[in-house]
């Protein structure tokens, strides 16, 4: 199904906002992809946020509105993990909300926004004043509105200690007629319905399977030589951030007990969480006798050059010279890397975390599963598709169908015709 009666919305002008659209967060990945069905069928496409890496001319910069600009982190500080606030942080939180809501209706003239896509920040509070600019300014213009909920503040432990109890009900997310509201799973969807009484369209992330996945090419043919991966040692990949919540402490025994040459490399860094759970796999890694490489400092969102003269590769320079990729993740909103491996055809181990169980794992997909903890069935498993190519091959083509099936850009297509369909009628 395609755009091709929609052609009367050609020309019209979507605004996204969000803290950051830049690099290769889930959220600045999953907006792109929307980009690119949205701009095919007609429509343009600006942006309003704190950093961003997109085109200067669709771009419009609000320092304010970054989860780490000074002012925002010494609210977020005086706001969670309390259960009173000073009323001079209230007086702050007003101070930087008007400036927001300010920059926020000029980016709306000056780019003569029709529709407003808010990407993740009416759910998640990383910054109190930029929902409570971006509620106010719908409830004033009446502006039609699709606000894109990735994951909300109930699903992280950190924001439910807090004393702005009456900010998160009134914009995290926000009640208001203008709205329509997306999640990207189904159990978001009956906890949005439960909480807030707000209903809402399942519209899950995607990939582009109808466009082949890069292949290696001459600048991206030296990956294993770049890790000092040897021919005869195994290329195991967990491409995620170094975070808890990804439980990579099952992808190092796993490896452990596959009892063979092989390497575990982890692509990307800890971001803004601290270095203390990579100091604690470096620990367990060793005392499982697995070799870890931590390669952030050279996976980058474009191929290029370190400081000290060495290759930058891109995430997807990575995958295809993986033999298998791990994500044993406790908790997801979704899952990109999951669908990345898939794409690329790779075979996974992955943990049963919820979203997988509810929503992924009943499509079909072939995959070697963790219970919370490496089982002996998985280690076998993994094994036997790791010593036979033709199993490997068939697990992955499998795979990749039912991906095409369920999360294509066609399925994004179908979901997004809809929502502009009820935003802007015929």
């Amino acid at each position: 199904m395609g755009f091709d009666h929609l052609k009367r919305m050609r020309g019209r002008n979507i605004g996204f906002i969000s803290t950051r659209f830049a690099g290769t967060d889930g959220v600045s990945l999953e907006t792109a992809k929307w980009v690119d069905v949205l701009e095919k069928a007609g429509l343009r496409c600006f942006y309003l946020a704190g950093e961003l890496d997109r085109p200067a001319e669709k771009s419009f910069l609000v320092e304010e509105a970054h989860f780490a600009h000074p002012a925002i982190l010494e609210i977020q500080k005086e706001c969670f993990g309390v259960n009173v606030r000073k009323p001079l942080v209230t007086e702050k939180i007003h101070r930087v909300k008007d400036k927001l809501k300010e920059q926020i209706y000029k980016f709306v003239n000056d780019f003569k926004i029709d529709l407003l896509i808010p990407e993740n920040v009416l759910a998640i509070p990383l910054n109190i004043p930029l929902g409570l600019a971006i509620t106010e300014f719908i409830s004033e213009t009446g502006i039609s509105t699709i606000a894109h909920h990735h994951d909300f503040f109930w699903e992280r432990n950190r924001f439910l200690v807090n004393a702005v109890w009456e900010y998160l009900n009134m914009s995290f997310p926000p009640h208001l007629p203008p709205v329509r509201h997306v999640v990207i799973n189904s159990s978001a969807d009956n906890q949005l319905s439960l909480r807030t009484g707000i209903s809402a369209a399942v519209v899950p992330n995607v990939m582009d399977f109808d466009r082949p996945s890069p292949a290696i090419d001459d600048y991206s043919s030296d990956v294993r030589e770049a890790l000092d991966i040897g021919d005869d040692e195994l290329f195991i990949l967990q491409p995620t951030r170094v975070v808890k919540r990804k439980g990579i402490e099952r992808a190092i025994e796993l490896v452990s007990r596959l009892g063979t040459k092989a390497k575990l490399v982890i692509s990307h860094a800890s971001g803004d969480e601290g270095d203390a759970y990579e100091k604690r796999l470096r620990e367990y890694s060793a005392l499982m006798n697995v070799n870890t490489l931590f390669v952030s400092d050279i996976i980058a969102e474009r191929r290029g050059k370190t400081n000290d003269g060495r290759k930058m590769y891109t995430i997807w320079d990575i995958y295809p010279h993986a033999d298998l990729v791990t994500y044993p993740s406790t908790f997801e909103g979704f899952g990109n890397a999951f669908l990345e491996a898939v794409y690329f055809r790779k075979p996974i181990v992955v943990n049963k975390y919820s979203i997988y169980a509810t929503d992924i794992r009943p499509k079909g997909f072939r995959t070697i599963e963790l219970e919370d903890y490496v089982t002996t069935d998985a280690v076998r498993l993994t094994k036997e598709i790791l010593k036979s190519p033709e199993k490997s091959r068939e697990m992955a083509d499998h795979n990749y169908k039912i991906g095409r099936r369920y999360y294509s850009y066609s399925t994004l297509e179908q979901k997004l015709q809809a929502l502009l369909l009820d935003c802007f009628g015929m």
